[in-house]
């Protein structure tokens, strides 16, 4: 059977234009070559070992390959990886080679700059801290804070030996308490300043501030004293019959004090007829302390009725 040239002649001709088309595609595409500033990984770095000081970030590549393929390189398409399983500590070098940078398919590459890294490690080591809550502004007025609390109040951290050698605590989020006349209670995030070192689990703190009315002081100029534990059938005359008392305590407490509000005495148990000279004793009442006492004893005549 004869052949028929013109069978399909329109498939053939769809044909011979694509192959035109991609021959004209891949010969415009150029060759050529671009530097590259890209991530540094570390890998198989060793259980209880620890990167210090300023570890190399990022090297720069230099990529040969298609402009087409190159212009679409986007973050994280290529990596420098470096395997440190063999890092003991002291200062160290690792050699990065065009091996050991990841590429996509492609792309050649062509130098790596710098290609020997140096490196430091220590052993790492585990400590435990006092959390120390930060506490920013101040009380309304007249209210000062009482204590400040952290749960927990310590936790474990881990980082380089010398990293932890100087460091005692730990750190908080911030908790406000300007202008406040009342308790705070918030749960922050734990943190340390260092950034070689971490917490051995990540852990939030409950910070209890207590705030209460501030301090103030008063002297109470004519408190009556009395007598104690007298015996019977004796009785018993003060000289002089008041003293003068300074206290302290919260402002309200302090404020709202009376003279005869002060149990000031003497101990009058095993005196006898006669004259004598007993120190003054004084309870001030709750939130109430006693910062001074004039005079401090009493001459105290004891007779009998």
């Amino acid at each position: 059977m004869a052949a028929v040239p013109l069978r399909n002649v329109w498939l053939k001709f769809l044909s011979i234009s694509i192959a035109a088309l991609l021959w004209l595609v891949v010969a415009g595409d150029r060759v050529v070559e671009r530097a590259l500033r890209v991530p540094v990984e570390f890998q198989n770095l060793p259980q209880g070992l620890e990167v210090v000081g300023e570890s190399p970030g990022f090297v720069e590549v230099r990529l040969r390959g298609s402009s087409g393929t190159l212009g679409r390189l986007g973050p994280g398409d290529v990596t420098a990886v470096i395997d440190v399983r063999t890092a003991r500590p002291g200062r160290r070098l690792f050699h990065l080679t065009s091996a050991g940078v990841n590429v996509p398919y492609g792309i050649e590459v062509v130098q790596v700059n710098p290609a020997t890294l140096p490196m430091a490690f220590e052993n790492s080591a585990v400590r435990i801290v006092h959390v120390r809550p930060s506490i920013e502004g101040r009380p309304g007025p007249g209210y000062e804070v009482a204590s400040v609390t952290s749960n927990p109040a310590t936790v474990e951290i881990i980082g380089p030996e010398s990293s932890l050698r100087g460091l005692d605590e730990a750190m908080t989020e911030p908790v406000s308490i300007a202008g406040l006349t009342r308790p705070v209670r918030e749960v922050v995030t734990i943190g340390v300043a260092d950034p070689n070192v971490r917490l051995r689990t990540p852990q939030t703190a409950e910070i209890n501030v207590q705030i209460v009315s501030g301090s103030a002081s008063r002297t109470l100029s004519a408190v009556p004293v009395h007598v104690r534990n007298l015996d019977n059938g004796l009785r018993a005359r003060l000289t002089p019959q008041t003293v003068v008392v300074s206290v302290r305590g919260t402002q309200d407490g302090v404020k709202a004090l009376a003279d005869e509000a002060i149990d000031a005495y003497v101990d009058g148990a095993g005196l006898g007829v006669g004259e004598h000279t007993v120190d003054v004793r004084v309870a001030p009442g709750p939130g109430v302390a006693v910062e001074g006492i004039n005079p401090t004893s009493l001459r105290v005549r004891v007779a009998k009725p």
